[in-house]
């Protein structure tokens, strides 16, 4: 299913992450695999989650068991005559990372949030090392949006909407959706200046942004032969340390604009929902990762709502005069 997904999404014969991640960890598994779906027990699903390769980051190892999860829910549907009554409880039991406490990601989240100064340092030295400016167009869009790489891409020419000083940002195909859905995001002039090059004189529904693609030649020889998407947050991989590097910021990654992005609407005063609206996420994820500035967010508004409770001089500091 998942396969047929990716397929779908790249209009080519494309692999998911779910047949490398279940092929290896869950059908190659002895004391898993050859097991009946009704003998699966709880216990079973927490001893392979403690069982799984050491040497997987803790974020590899969740989106491994979800995509475990979600095959057995998958399965769950079509055999539930036939399976326990608590099987579903026990998937979401036995798969849960919950008795493990925070991440070390979740842990440094922290300190991939910057400041406004930092981010347009990185912008800035974008522009100087991009010649192109491919690169630094889609470090711009990211920084103005807090979209992920998987959102931006997708967007095309006539997603910016420059008599309303807005862009279009297609949502987030995680989940359940089964239609493609947007939201609408106020940007700076500044923002829409940097994009107006790529989008004059296209079509609207051409991708927004593009990049070269090269071929090579020979041993260190390359030429330019085609533009076009960006199909891999990959790619931005080798430039981004570099753009660290001149911008004279330890090294974060790029999700780190995401993360700021969320947190400057929050030292804003918008509402947390409005925060999770126009970040393609929930409150509750909100609130979660991000209650620390939430709580620092909303002191000064707290503050407001003081009000003296004594008429000066209070009555007891008069006595005791």
């Amino acid at each position: 299913m998942r396969d047929a997904r990716s397929t779908q999404l790249a209009g080519r014969p494309a692999k998911s992450d779910a047949s490398s991640n279940l092929g290896k960890h869950v059908l190659r598994s002895s004391t898993l695999a050859e097991k009946r779906l009704d003998e699966i027990t709880e216990e079973d699903l927490r001893a392979w989650r403690k069982d799984l390769s050491s040497s997987l980051k803790r974020v590899s190892r969740v989106r491994t068991a979800t995509n475990f999860k979600a095959a057995l829910n998958a399965a769950y549907r079509p055999y539930r005559k036939r399976l326990p009554a608590d099987f579903a409880e026990s998937v979401r039991l036995g798969l849960s990372f919950e008795d493990e406490g925070p991440s070390f990601e979740e842990r440094a989240r922290e300190n991939q949030v910057l400041d406004d100064a930092e981010v347009r340092a990185i912008i800035a030295a974008a522009i100087e090392i991009d010649l192109d400016g491919d690169l630094a167009r889609l470090i711009v869009l990211l920084a103005a949006t807090g979209a992920r790489f998987s959102q931006v891409t997708r967007m095309i020419v006539g997603d910016v909407q420059f008599g309303q000083s807005r862009l279009i940002v297609p949502n987030s195909r995680k989940g359940k959706r089964r239609h493609d859905s947007y939201t609408a995001m106020r940007v700076g002039e500044d923002v829409l200046a940097a994009l107006r090059p790529v989008c004059e004189g296209r079509s609207s529904r051409e991708p927004l942004l593009c990049r070269w693609r090269y071929v090579q030649l020979g041993v260190n020889t390359w030429k330019r032969d085609r533009r076009g998407p960006w199909t891999s947050s990959s790619e931005m991989t080798r430039p981004w340390k570099q753009i660290c590097e001149k911008a004279g910021i330890d090294p974060v990654v790029p999700y780190a604009l995401r993360h700021s992005s969320i947190v400057r609407g929050i030292k804003a005063g918008l509402p947390i929902r409005l925060v999770a609206a126009l970040h393609d996420t929930s409150v509750v994820m909100i609130e979660r990762h991000y209650s620390r500035w939430i709580t620092d967010g909303l002191e000064d508004l707290a503050a407001q709502a003081i009000i003296p409770l004594l008429a000066p001089p209070p009555p007891m500091l008069e006595k005791a005069a």
